[in-house]
């Protein structure tokens, strides 16, 4: 399960890293700098493109960024830099916004040419404007034909970008001392679809997934 939470001063993926680590990206992004200097510096086209895309897609959402800076130090460690459109100055992690931060993490894990088998996401709205929430939806799918993506959310916008086959409601049943998992009845809701965004008749109490359950996954 991947987890991006993290953006303190002392988070994984603010800490130098060797470069040799960067071959997936790891479940706390800890490996973040050499997975994109692996991509940035690969002569093979696929890798190469996939840098270029990750930068691109960055910049939608953040157009002040320019390019990461990643230099190997004699210690074949690397630390996360960037630097910003216009200016020569070099930036460190810390000095990105943590909704930015998690952007990027996100983004470089589903843009990265190997993908797991399966990508399971927790919470991956946390901290993102909601411009960001609707592009990640997009790279989730896009994400979904190489790989099975799940994620857990509690985001409207989010469960929003999905329709009513990609959800899984997920319940606590007291009696059962465990979890349930459901799939709401497309037919069912055909006209409340109609009416209504998926997101809202989660909000109206139709489909289930209230306080006290642990929310919703969706399977892209």
């Amino acid at each position: 399960m991947f987890h991006f939470q993290d953006t303190s001063r002392d988070a994984p993926v603010k800490q130098r890293v060797p470069t040799a680590d960067n071959l997936s990206l790891r479940d706390d992004a800890g490996n973040l700098a050499a997975v994109l200097l692996s991509l940035q510096s690969s002569e093979d086209a696929q890798e190469s493109a996939a840098y270029q895309r990750i930068v691109r897609t960055i910049r939608l959402i953040a157009p002040f960024f320019d390019d990461f800076v990643l230099v190997p130090e004699s210690s074949d460690r690397v630390l996360l830099r960037w630097r910003q459109q216009g200016s020569d100055a070099v930036f460190s992690a810390n000095q990105m916004s943590d909704g930015t931060l998690r952007f990027v993490c996100l983004v470089t894990l589903l843009q990265q040419p190997k993908l797991p088998a399966v990508v399971v996401l927790d919470e991956p709205e946390l901290g993102l404007h909601p411009s960001a929430i609707v592009l990640l939806a997009d790279l989730i799918k896009q994400a979904s034909a190489r790989s099975q993506v799940l994620l857990a959310t509690q985001s409207v916008t989010l469960m929003n970008q999905f329709s009513v086959q990609d959800l899984i409601v997920v319940e606590r049943d007291e009696q059962l001392g465990g979890s349930v998992f459901t799939r709401p009845d497309p037919e069912r809701l055909r006209d409340w679809l109609d009416e209504y965004s998926l997101g809202e008749l989660w909000e109206k109490h139709v489909i289930g997934g209230q306080p006290g359950t642990r929310g919703s996954i969706t399977d892209a």
